[in-house]
């Protein structure tokens, strides 16, 4: 316990030391980069001051949770369904396509391996880009609107992808489990209104409890998220897709009057603790001696990420009319060094790729850096060319 408790410590530290030296860059460059790299520098592979744990993994997830809990909640389905977001899903594919077909040329045609790397090349860290938008000022531009629609499918497709193509079952009983869950999903969706209805004095008391130390709505929101992580677990499914999911239902059950208030509630919850720890934990997995010995192989990732993944929307966006409100070609560059921006699936995926025997530990730790440098790299780029910011009214 005593060497969980500094682990902890330190990682806490991390997480204040990085707002303060991204303010000492006039933020140019993000605070969840410096998480990382102090997470690097305090991890096993640094200096050696933080030991793993059960505990230690237990507050990662969480914070894996709560990133893809609160970037399901900023998602508008009804922005999948308008022109962008049709557009979105065949852009997407189009880069999982040419991800699998450069990456079979590259393991000569390791159908498992290709496979692993298509999925991990072609994601987008949405949950990680949410801050980083803010920061930069483009909440409610077009490019903003515009990442959040090519985020979300950047994250649902690979990870759906990964459960499907990357689990020990038959990709058809794979499937089937994926209807249950997305069953239960809904049962869970609509059990509060059913509650109030059947149970009134329920939700009287959860309803009084919203602005006092109780805090009920907040912990009804975790008690929904840690099921449905629960559940994805059980089912062996990636716990982001539980997550995911709790955002998305959190967003539909809850009155848009009262969504900015729970959506301050659970930053500070989320930002506050487990985001961070989430970031700095994965800095401390990532094995700086194979670096050192292939520094040219992790350099070489991030020009195949931008191409598999950022490339292909730059094309339809320069190309044609995929119902986006983006000007002028510094703009739609931008997005797509957003879109090539991952992370957290790159992490998932590699993790579920190691376990399953289709990807090397070294080779999943080149991979996590890889994706750590996008968000170092690409954010910081698509701010500097990107033209004036303007708000969509």
């Amino acid at each position: 316990m005593p060497d969980t408790l500094i682990t902890f410590a330190w990682i806490a530290a991390a997480g204040l030391l990085a707002p303060v030296l991204s303010f000492a860059t006039s933020k140019k460059v993000p605070a969840v980069v410096f998480l990382i790299i102090l997470g690097v520098l305090i991890g096993p592979y640094g200096m050696e001051l933080t030991t793993d744990s059960e505990a230690i993994d237990l507050v990662r997830e969480l914070g894996l949770g709560m990133l893809f809990l609160l970037a399901g909640m900023e998602l508008a389905p009804s922005d999948l369904k308008g022109r962008e977001g049709r557009n979105a899903i065949p852009t997407w594919i189009i880069c999982a396509l040419l991800a699998f077909g450069g990456t079979m040329a590259l393991t000569g045609g390791e159908t498992g391996t290709a496979t692993v790397l298509a999925i991990a090349l072609t994601s987008t860290a949405l949950g990680t880009l949410l801050p980083i938008i803010r920061q930069q000022g483009l909440s409610g531009t077009p490019v903003g609107n515009s990442v959040m629609i090519h985020g979300a499918v950047g994250e649902l497709a690979p990870v759906m992808a990964m459960a499907l193509l990357l689990s020990a079952r038959t990709t058809w009983a794979t499937a089937v489990i994926l209807v249950i869950f997305f069953a239960v999903a809904l049962v869970i969706a609509l059990l509060p209104r059913t509650v109030r209805r059947v149970v009134p004095w329920v939700g009287w008391a959860i309803r009084d409890g919203v602005g006092s130390t109780n805090q009920t709505v907040v912990r009804t929101i975790v008690v929904m998220l840690a099921v449905l992580m629960a559940v994805a677990s059980i089912f062996e499914l990636d716990v982001v897709l539980g997550a995911f999911a709790a955002g998305i239902i959190v967003r539909q059950i809850v009155p848009d009057s009262a969504l900015p208030d729970l959506t301050e509630k659970l930053e500070v919850l989320g930002y506050g603790l487990f985001i961070p720890a989430f970031f700095v934990t994965s800095g401390m997995g990532i094995d700086t001696g194979v670096i050192g010995d292939r520094p040219w192989f992790l350099l070489g990732l991030i020009p195949v990420i931008l191409i598999a993944r950022g490339l292909p929307v730059l094309l339809r966006e320069l190309g044609g009319h995929t119902g986006s409100s983006l000007q002028g070609w510094r703009e739609k560059l931008q997005l797509s060094l957003y879109t090539a921006t991952g992370l957290p699936i790159i992490v998932a995926v590699t993790e579920v790729a190691t376990t399953s025997g289709l990807l090397a530990e070294e080779e999943a730790s080149l991979l996590v850096a890889a994706g750590a440098l996008t968000v170092a790299i690409f954010p910081t780029v698509a701010d500097a060319v990107g033209p004036t910011k303007r708000a969509v009214h």
